[in-house]
């Protein structure tokens, strides 16, 4: 006879999990408490006089700004076109760094040779070489994710790379020790072990890639967010400024959850692999 599983669970166990759904509850309501909150405080001191609205916008500017841009067709033209180069540039960025990473785990040899370029190529703040970029590419597209590229490409591969080398565990000498190569231990063994270390370069790179596209925007661009934010800071308009602002944030935010969503895939199924 067939016993069916017992899936009860004890009254502490039980009260234990109602307290951490709980404290979860408590810190989303508490997050969105503090941004209302925020808001809130923001309008109420730009409408009363403590904070000059010309010089810090509030709100409801904001929104009328949006409204406004949305109504002459300019706002998701200059979102798409930010978008899409953060997005290649971050794909690129990471992608490559993430190859380069591993041909320098292949090869300690290439890695000793490079490792001291990759210190300089890091502390080079990347916005030095946006003439040059210009003259290369020119005043376009491809200058702005160039830009993107070369930012998030050096973080990624020193996170990636640091990750690779700290998997040094008794998996790696077992599997020598049984005859494997270095593909196989690499594709059994270092990369599926490194995945949170690659997943966290991907969020860092996130981040990178904002910061390369809003530069080279800056520089060369006649359309984008970062295009708005200088424009509106030439002609005194802080209200498209601060709205570009927020733009950014709401679009690098939900970039970066996007990341984190797949981390979570990704983490669940090794789990249950």
């Amino acid at each position: 006879m067939k016993h069916k599983p017992n899936h009860d669970i004890s009254k502490e166990h039980a009260a234990y999990l109602k307290s951490i759904r709980k404290r979860e509850v408590f810190i989303s309501a508490m997050r969105y408490l503090i941004l209302l909150a925020l808001i809130g405080l923001w309008e109420v001191f730009a409408a009363t006089g403590i904070l000059d609205p010309f010089i810090f916008s509030s709100p409801s500017r904001i929104v009328s700004t949006l409204v406004r841009l949305y109504s002459n067709g300019e706002l998701f033209g200059h979102i798409g076109i930010t978008l899409f180069e953060t997005v290649v540039g971050f794909l690129l960025g990471t992608t490559l760094g993430t190859l380069v990473a591993i041909i320098l785990w292949w090869s300690k040899t290439l890695c000793r040779i490079f490792d001291p370029y990759l210190v300089v190529l890091n502390a080079l703040p990347k916005i030095a070489l946006g003439p040059i970029l210009i003259v290369w590419f020119g005043a376009g597209v491809e200058s702005i994710i160039v830009m993107a590229l070369l930012i998030s490409l050096v973080v990624t591969v020193m996170s990636v790379l640091a990750g690779f080398q700290e998997i040094t565990g008794e998996k790696q000498l077992l599997m020598r020790t049984l005859g494997a190569s270095k593909l196989q231990i690499f594709s059994m063994v270092v990369f599926p072990a490194s995945l949170p270390t690659i997943m966290s370069a991907l969020k860092i790179s996130v981040g990178m890639s904002w910061v390369g596209v809003i530069v080279g925007e800056y520089l060369v661009s006649e359309a984008g967010l970062g295009y708005l934010i200088v424009y509106g800071g030439q002609v005194f308009k802080l209200d498209l400024v601060m709205t570009s602002i927020v733009v950014l944030c709401v679009l690098a935010a939900l970039m970066y959850y996007a990341v984190a969503f797949l981390e979570k895939k990704l983490t669940l199924r090794r789990s249950h692999a």
